[in-house]
């Protein structure tokens, strides 16, 4: 078997956690292969919605291995708050794996975060402030902490020694903090998984499913168009979100990848600063934002909301190799007559181009051709076929532009509210 891949094809909050749940009873494993407490995937079923940071979006189906993989960056105080908020839902965490080479988010790397994020002034790129650059800066720079650290004699020693690194950056900064309190909640977090969970080697765990046939899903968090390398850079995520994440995330080699499942938005949203062409700045973005209820599940703030974006939505599916789209949250443009999708950029030059430029700072004016909107309500809708025909030619319009079958497309926030068209191949090359 191979190892398939959901991920999101835009700046993120495409509906990623819904859809692996959707996919999960498919799957034996499902594993989170990059980025950390920054995420937040949402999951809506039997009435209650759930908002997972860092814990694999598999963890409610009783009988998916969940692995938390190496290319995460940890941070224990907030799992250990994650992981209480779900015992009242009997979730089985036995089936939950760390892996050894995770990176742990140090409480100095959250300050630092905020330091380093107050020092750029207008600059700023909107950094939800949970130490993940930080993290991802220590790792590269080779004197990270990671979780299989924890069990080691020398642990205490180790972490004081990052940490006085830290603080001659914080005492620069002039940044205020109380380190005995952080420290104490931090060990308390550290004894906890220490003493509940299985610290595992994680690439070892995920190739010894695949020899043993066994299915696998890595999920990413975040959007493609963060990307650290492909992303809008330099208003990006630290890590690798796109499919080659995979690999260097789990351990996994690149002839095992199979199916590519790549989730967008019938719009586009971005939270943060950062590039938006096809961003809204008038009514018509405040009506998608309140009928989206565009709101980051991490951090509370308003979505930035537009149009479509296809020029964008074909990069990311060729840098991802993407085999099959998702389309989420249609039942949002319910109340347009029409809808406008943008098929290519104007540059200042007057030149056309569906290429995304290099240099973000560049003028580029989004062109749109404008479709008829179904305006109407898509409730009790639960097959393709009986989707209004503008909605079906909708569907039918993006797949011509963009060359990949839209073969899911999401009606609401529910398990329910999610249309297959035809029968999902998994594990499969």
């Amino acid at each position: 078997m191979s190892v398939d891949i959901l991920l999101g094809l835009q700046w993120g909050d495409e509906g990623k956690g819904k859809i692996v749940d959707y996919l999960a009873p498919k799957y034996d494993n499902v594993a989170r292969f990059q980025g950390g407490p920054n995420a937040g995937h949402t999951l809506e079923f039997d009435g209650i919605k759930h908002v997972l940071h860092q814990i694999p979006s598999g963890i409610f189906r009783p009988n998916a291995k969940n692995l938390i993989g190496n290319g995460v960056v940890l941070d224990l105080v907030i799992f250990k708050r994650e992981v209480e908020g779900l015992e009242q839902y009997n979730v089985n965490f036995g089936n939950l794996q760390i892996s050894k080479k995770t990176q742990l988010i140090l409480p100095t790397h959250r300050l630092l975060d905020a330091a380093y994020e107050k020092a750029k002034g207008d600059k700023k790129i909107g950094s939800t402030l949970k130490g993940i650059g930080p993290t991802y800066q220590d790792k590269i720079g080779r004197v990270g902490l990671r979780v299989g650290d924890i069990v080691l004699d020398n642990f205490k020693d180790k972490y004081n020694q990052l940490v006085a690194k830290h603080q001659l950056v914080l005492d620069e900064h002039q940044i205020e903090y109380n380190l005995d309190e952080l420290n104490a909640e931090f060990f308390t977090a550290v004894e906890f998984v220490k003493s509940k969970f299985n610290i595992v080697d994680g690439e070892y765990e995920i190739n010894q499913a695949i020899s043993s046939n066994e299915t696998v899903l890595a999920e990413g968090a975040q959007g493609s168009l963060l990307d650290i390398d492909f992303g809008s850079y330099p208003f990006v995520t630290s890590s690798n979100t796109t499919a080659a994440g995979v690999c260097s995330g789990l351990g996994v080699a690149p002839r095992n990848i199979g199916e590519v499942y790549g989730i967008f938005k019938a719009y586009c949203t971005r939270v943060g600063s950062g590039p938006f062409p096809t961003e809204l700045f008038d009514e018509i973005g405040k009506k998608i934002q309140k009928e989206g209820n565009e709101f980051g599940a991490t951090t509370g703030r308003e979505r930035r909301c537009g149009w479509l974006d296809l020029p964008a939505l074909k990069y990311a599916c060729m840098i991802n190799g993407v085999t099959q789209l998702f389309m989420m949250k249609a039942d949002v443009l319910n109340i347009f007559e029409e809808i406008k999708v943008c098929t290519h950029y104007e540059l200042e030059n007057g030149e056309n181009t569906d290429v995304l430029p290099f240099d973000i700072s560049v003028p580029i004016k989004p062109v749109y051709q404008t479709l008829k909107g179904w305006n109407q309500s898509l409730e009790g809708i639960d097959t393709y076929d009986g989707f209004p025909q503008e909605l079906k030619d909708y569907v039918d319009f993006i797949e011509k532009e963009v060359g990949v079958k839209i073969n899911i497309v999401s009606v609401g926030p529910d398990r329910v509210q999610t249309i297959v068209r035809e029968e999902i191949q998994i594990g499969s090359k």
